[in-house]
């Protein structure tokens, strides 16, 4: 009997893993890090409830941590199959997934130096060099149209507008003469924002797998980023330094290219800009690379894209670079990863710049339960970074009109999209809240059928 089971992102925001079996075959969509709480963390040391050398094929919807960082994990324990991705997103694979080895590295010798881990002696989830043998697994398939991988399955990729090469993949099943159509929505992007086109509708499927971040809530309408402006003003009248934890991926470009609308505007100083992310500046090669994925508004605006065109911007590729920045005392923006503060050179930032009032910390993502970005958010007083207690007395501003990720509104423009209600609906890659939120708003308001499973679930899909 064809089975779907849920390994991961359920009824939280990361890990997202759904292994999908029929007529003997394994197929996983996703391999994700799960993120935030230790208890969740804690998930990534675990080994799965199935051996990684019988999966047979790993599909991607795109490439953010969630979805992809336990891939050098799992070839590490044995998984020999091909990872089916489009091409950007595989390209973005190859920047994410050796700097997340890396940053494991980083912080598991750090914490071996300082002696503030309980494991002795600290190692990483994986390493650069099992990243790097994931990556030689990869295999390109097409951004759209069908894509048969063997009897038992076959996909198709629509455009989900969330990043580079994110997708919604429509798996259809085969199993003893029988088929049935399951959507996996990865994450579903933003209408209407910079650079990137708006989310495609899926025409059908029998079961849907809906992604529920923001299941509970509506970004503000800020088209104009009066917030963002007000929040770089403020700071540099007092003589502060706007600190911005941004994903790499995505995020930063979209947050540089706003603030160069608002230099030349006049809505802000021209500041210098500190881009502290060599990802982040190698990702910009990719927008470059990958046109098909660009709203073409804003290529011909533009005449070409060049994301990091601020008046003056600084891009610091080396740690010394890096480091030099903790010397600077005049108004400034530092943006640096990672976009939840769980690592990389934005918690040397915070460490320095948070206990001075004339700082600002913006938050312009979600961030997950557990993460430092939350902690934030919620008020926190101190920040436990590299084992100390870093007191909070910047402030701090959240500007949720910069996520990518569609709210509960958008959510429904899109699953309003069907031709036909999906036989049946399960509500993923949420917190509880959002998830719950989610599933009762979609049976209000269009009369489906919804429900949030739970990890490790298994369902019969024929």
């Amino acid at each position: 009997m064809a089975t779907l089971t849920f390994l991961g992102a359920a009824r939280c925001v990361t890990g997202s893993k759904y292994l999908v079996e029929a007529g003997g075959r394994r197929l996983l969509v996703d391999c994700g890090l799960f993120q935030g709480p230790a208890e969740l963390r804690e998930l990534n040391w675990q080994p799965l409830p199935i051996a990684p050398d019988t999966v047979d094929w790993i599909v991607l919807t795109h490439a953010h941590l969630d979805h992809t960082g336990y891939l050098p994990r799992l070839v590490r324990d044995g998984y020999a199959g091909p990872i089916l991705a489009n091409a950007a997103t595989r390209d973005l694979c190859a920047l994410l997934l050796p700097d997340s080895a890396h940053l494991q590295e980083e912080d598991a010798a750090h914490a071996a130096r300082k002696g503030y881990s309980r494991h002795h002696p600290p190692l990483p989830l994986y390493t650069v060099a099992e990243a790097q043998a994931a990556l030689q697994q990869f295999q390109i398939i097409p951004r759209s149209g069908p894509y048969t991988i063997s009897e038992e399955f076959s996909i198709r990729l629509y455009d989900a507008g969330h990043i580079l090469g994110s997708a919604i993949v429509e798996l259809t099943v085969r199993e003893k003469g029988r088929s049935t159509v399951v959507a996996f929505s990865g994450d579903i992007g933003r209408y209407g924002q910079p650079i990137l086109k708006d989310p495609t509708p899926v025409p059908a499927a029998d079961v849907l797998l809906c992604e529920s971040t923001y299941g509970d809530r509506d970004h503000p309408h800020d088209d104009d980023y009066t917030q963002l402006s007000a929040a770089i003003r403020r700071t540099a009248d007092r003589g502060g330094v706007v600190v911005v934890p941004a994903f790499a991926v995505g995020r930063t470009q979209t947050l540089l290219y706003v603030l160069r609308q608002l230099e030349d505007r006049d809505l802000i100083p021209h500041l210098p800009v500190y881009l502290d992310s060599p990802m982040a500046i190698s990702v910009t090669d990719l927008y470059e690379k990958h046109h098909e994925d660009h709203n073409l508004t804003f290529v011909g605006e533009e005449k070409q894209f060049d994301p990091l065109n601020t008046h003056e911007v600084h891009m610091t590729r080396s740690v010394e670079q890096s480091k030099q920045i903790n010397a600077v005392r005049e108004p400034a923006i530092i943006i640096a990863g990672s976009g939840m503060a769980t690592g990389g050179r934005v918690q040397h930032h915070l460490e320095q710049r948070l206990p001075d009032a004339r700082n600002t910390v913006l938050i312009v993502g979600f961030q997950a339960e557990g993460t430092p970005g939350r902690a934030l958010l919620d008020g926190a007083r101190t920040l436990h970074l590299h084992g100390h207690e870093i007191p909070v007395r910047a402030e701090i501003v959240e500007l949720p009109q910069f996520s990518a990720h569609a709210d509960r509104n958008e959510l429904l423009r899109w699953l309003r999209g069907f031709t036909r209600p999906p036989a049946r609906m399960f509500v993923v890659h949420g917190e509880p809240g959002p998830a719950m939120a989610l599933r009762n708003l979609v049976e209000e308001r269009l009369g489906w059928s919804a429900r949030v499973p739970t990890l490790g679930e298994r369902i019969e899909l024929l």
